[in-house]
């Protein structure tokens, strides 16, 4: 983990609902767009949608509506770091996608698990872990430069 201060920060919390994601992707193209390279933009955009769709789909299935998730961005001079918080059950990422991996089919026919292989191969850095507050982060780092 890099210590250093970001050149930003942002926060956004929504509702478990799919319709939000609208809010999500006119969000982060109006406070991360600006500050990013332009041919980063799409994987940005692309990684930040499959973790919001991933914790409304899944973490959140059983949970109501009304319960939030929280998306935090800070970008810094030389990486993005996103944070993705749900309230569901601990899901063991590096296990899911040691499986997906090993397989010997294409990510891209896999309807359900697709958005894992994204996340991985457009991150520099990607890790879920569960918090002493009995939250989920979601983790993902994408290098600038």
């Amino acid at each position: 983990m890099k210590d250093e201060q970001p050149i930003a920060e942002f926060d956004l919390q929504v509702t478990t609902d799919l319709n939000a994601l609208t809010q999500v992707s006119e969000w982060l193209e109006n406070i991360v767009l600006p500050l990013i390279p332009q041919d980063l933009w799409w994987q940005c955009s692309l990684i930040v949608n499959e973790g919001f769709t991933n914790a409304v789909r899944h973490a959140h299935q059983n949970l109501p509506p009304e319960t939030p998730i929280d998306i935090d961005v800070k970008v810094f001079a030389d990486y993005l770091e996103i944070r993705i918080w749900d309230k569901g059950q601990p899901f063991n990422l590096e296990s899911k996608l040691r499986s997906i991996l090993q397989e010997q089919r294409d990510p891209l026919d896999r309807e359900g698990e697709r958005g894992l292989v994204f996340m991985y191969k457009l991150t520099d850095e990607l890790h879920y872990t569960r918090t002493d507050d009995r939250s989920n982060c979601l983790v993902m780092r994408k290098n600038l430069t």
